[in-house]
């Protein structure tokens, strides 16, 4: 091999038989580089290109097959295991015609997928694979360095994870509890291969979701050698270990750890985070015909409150923002895990999948009035943990052709849930004050049939699932949430297919909504409450020129029933999970309506030849009844959403890429200023009190921002090393977001109004996100 090349090493197997397939052409993809596989199904290629590669691989009676990305150095072969499946329609010849895009008679719309060079690549992403997720049509996106999923109009709290088939519930750092938005992903982009993401016609198999599903599938350990992968960025430092265990067994492991709390000292903000996080998996093939892999995630959150931010400032607009986040802000602390083994075995006609995991969440928040800590400033001390341990048995077969996965489901749960907090609204002060434990059994059994016609041409599909939890009677009795879907899919050419889906969802309401108790000691919530409903409608029409691109049109209608609905506030729980903190620890009724719709535009080319780009455009209106009844926008109603992202590889191992993105300013509820001005509330909320007579009245204005980025890697002898500068936010756009209100303050502290000794004199401060922000990081692979 030549400076410049490397190796792929391999084995190619019967997806169902596990046996293996002989004489298997094998090619790099888009070159005229290959081999065959051998008498036992073993290939190595040589002089393969340095960097990511996918593998094409051919053979008579069977689908044609292209493989996710693998990175390629020259110290570092990587092994794959190609799976190929029979394909009753290719018995005569072998036609190369496999695409670059993910197809599922399942769900042959709403389904995106990434590659792992996408991810690491992604402009303004930082590595950060929820970041890179909003690329893609429907994906909304708060301004700032939030990573909430906002997906066709849905509330941040209707998405559901999983990492290998297994669900993870936490998946950000400082994660707000009763939704999943937070500041930075938990997921370390060097061990994932791939990511699937499902806005609609989700398979029966998933459930407990409203608006989309997000499966994360993590790269192998090479079999023949140890690797290591270093990361040094701006806000963590990471480093990544795989390599072979035994004979038959592999692991990767990662660690990571932040220093955010030293730069965001540094450059004097009011809040200190600190993270840390470690993730796993190790995969056995147990015997010719079984396999196992455990899975493992975790991590450690603190967040502080910098009480010296304003030593030494002199700008008088900073000391007065820096002032409202110290007083508003609680000090909080959070760890998590989820552990998860799946056991897989391939029997002579069907393939047997158990999947066994624990998840624990512990979250705590301490708050003192003007940070002052003595018992009677306690404002606020909130201490939850929701533990749960799940079962899952999978049966995929095939029969006359038709495939057929059924299932069921077992989980027990715990929330706990210690709770002293004053609270203001427009009614006044209110204080929570309780001690909550509850256990859960929730229960499940679904199942799948789909079947192709006419030459493939036609798919169909049909799922069900039945969910149940013994909370209450209603939500106890599965029947009660029978939840069916139903897809179709036709191919008028090689180049033109129309899809549609229509299926009803249901979703389990928060751990917090169900545990939450009244002065009464009693659970508030437990008469009435109902799973969360939505009935999913949507079509489209995909036009695909090439392999390797795609034009997409889809148009959705999404309608929500028995969304929880605040008695306290009188709005739906549908409009909060946008900031920190917790959602739904209060008392609900399951009587909030809802809707959303719109249509979206994709073009995308995946990488070849070096070039690679997506542009999206989604219109999108999202509505939620108000205590009249009458339809008003909700929190998550941007109207527009545009994404164009492009790259190119250029030579000598040079990579640059662009993200422009244009979100429609989402709706805001103004302040009530009589009841903010009152001492009692405002020294309970330290902020401005929200109209809810007013709810979503105000919006704020269109935001847009340009990332860029630029990779240089060096391909050494024994080491790979790609140095990157990734600038978010090119042009600095200032974003205005509602702006603060604070008492005026003198040399005495708070000046009370001179009319009204029970009010403060309230000034409102301008609040704004947008700064450039640029990242330096290198990686180093050896």
């Amino acid at each position: 091999m030549s400076q410049n090349e490397g190796g792929i090493l391999g084995k190619v197997i019967d997806a169902k038989t596990r046996e293996a397939l002989p004489f298997v052409n094998i090619l790099v993809y888009g070159t005229e580089t290959g081999t065959v596989s051998n008498e036992n199904g073993i290939f190595e290629i040589k002089n393969v290109p340095l960097g990511y590669n996918k593998i094409q691989a051919s053979f008579v009676g069977y689908k044609t097959f292209i493989s996710d990305e693998y990175l390629v150095t020259k110290d570092n072969s990587p092994y794959i295991v190609i799976e190929l499946l029979e394909d009753s329609t290719q018995l005569a010849e072998v036609k190369i015609q496999a695409a670059l895009f993910k197809e599922s008679v399942e769900s042959p719309i709403s389904l995106q997928s990434l590659g792992i060079a996408e991810i690491e690549k992604n402009p303004g992403g930082n590595r950060d694979v929820l970041k890179v997720i909003q690329s893609f049509p429907g994906v909304a996106s708060n301004p700032g360095f939030r990573n909430d999923i906002i997906i066709r109009g849905g509330a941040t709290s209707e998405n559901k994870f999983y990492l290998d088939g297994i669900e993870v519930p936490v998946i950000n750092h400082f994660q707000t509890q009763g939704a999943t938005g937070g500041p930075v992903g938990i997921m370390n982009a060097d061990l994932i291969r791939k990511v699937d993401f499902y806005s609609s016609a989700f398979p029966a198999n998933r459930g407990n979701s409203l608006s989309s599903v997000i499966e994360f599938t993590q790269k192998i350990g090479n079999p023949n050698s140890l690797n290591t992968r270093a990361t040094l960025g701006t806000s963590d430092a990471g480093i990544t270990l795989d390599g072979p265990l035994g004979k038959n067994t592999t692991f990767i492991f990662s660690a990571r750890q932040s220093y955010l709390q030293f730069l965001f000292k540094l450059i004097k903000l009011p809040f200190l985070p600190t993270y840390n996080d470690f993730q796993a998996n190790i995969k056995s093939q147990i015997s010719d015909n079984s396999e196992l892999s455990i899975v493992m995630l975790g991590a450690i959150d603190d967040f502080e409150i910098n009480k010296e931010v304003n030593d030494g400032e002199t700008d008088v607009e900073t000391i007065k923002r820096n002032k409202v986040i110290l007083n508003a802000v609680p000090v909080n602390s959070q760890w998590n895990y989820t552990v998860g083994a799946s056991y897989k075995y391939f029997a002579p006609r069907s393939t047997h999948l158990v999947v066994l995991s624990r998840n624990e969440w512990k979250n705590k928040a301490v708050k003192y009035f003007l940070n002052e800590e003595t018992p009677e400033n306690l404002l606020l001390d909130y201490s939850s943990k929701e533990i749960e341990n799940k079962l899952r048995y999978e049966n995929s077969f095939k029969t006359n052709n038709i495939d057929i996965n059924v299932g069921f489901n077992l989980e027990t749960a715990t929330y706990t849930n210690n709770n002293f907090q004053k609270n203001a609204n427009s009614n006044g002060v209110a204080i929570f004050d309780f001690n909550s434990r509850i256990d859960f059994v929730k229960y499940g059994v679904f199942g799948q049939v789909s079947k192709k016609y006419f030459n493939d041409n036609l798919g169909m599909s049909f799922g069900f699932r039945v969910d149940g939890i013994d909370y209450n009677s209603t939500m106890s009795n599965p029947l009660n949430q029978f939840s069916p879907r139903l897809s179709l899919s036709y191919n008028f050419s090689e180049e033109w297919m129309l899809s549609s889906s229509i299926g009803r969802y249901y979703q389990l309401p928060t751990y917090t909504v169900l545990g939450y108790k009244n002065e009464m000691d009693e659970f508030a919530n437990k008469e009435g409450l109902k799973y969360i409903q939505s009935n999913h409608l949507v079509s489209g029409l995909t036009y695909k020129p090439n392999t390797s691109s795609k034009i997409t049109f889809e148009g959705f209608y999404k309608d929500y029933t028995d969304y929880p609905f605040s008695v306290r506030n009188q709005i739906s729980l549908a409009n909060l999970g946008a900031d920190f903190g917790v959602i739904g620890n209060e008392k609900v009724t399951s009587t909030s309506e809802g809707r959303a719709y719109g249509f979206e535009v994709l073009a995308q080319k995946k990488s070849y030849s070096g070039l690679y780009g997506i542009a999206s455009y989604t219109f999108v209106r999202s509505e939620f009844k108000d205590a009249q009844g009458k339809y008003i926008p909700s929190t998550w109603d941007n109207k527009h959403l545009l994404t164009i992202t492009a790259g190119k590889k250029l030579n000598r191992n040079w990579e640059i890429g662009t993200k422009f993105r244009l979100v429609g300013g989402k709706p805001f509820t103004p302040y009530d200023l009589d009841a903010s001005s009152l001492k009692e509330n405002y020294d309970v909320q330290n902020g401005g009190i929200l109209d809810f007579t007013k709810l979503n009245t105000k919006r704020l204005d269109t935001y847009t921002q340009l990332d860029f980025r630029v990779d240089k890697t060096w391909f050494l002898k024994k080491a790979a090393i790609n140095l990157y500068l990734d600038v978010q936010n090119v042009y600095a756009s200032s974003s205005k977001q509602q702006p603060f209100l604070l008492p005026i303050e003198d040399e005495n502290g708070r000046v009370s109004d001179p009319n009204d000794n029970s009010r403060y004199l309230l000034e409102e401060i301008e609040s704004t996100t947008g700064r450039a922000l640029p990242r330096i990081g290198v990686i180093v692979d050896f």
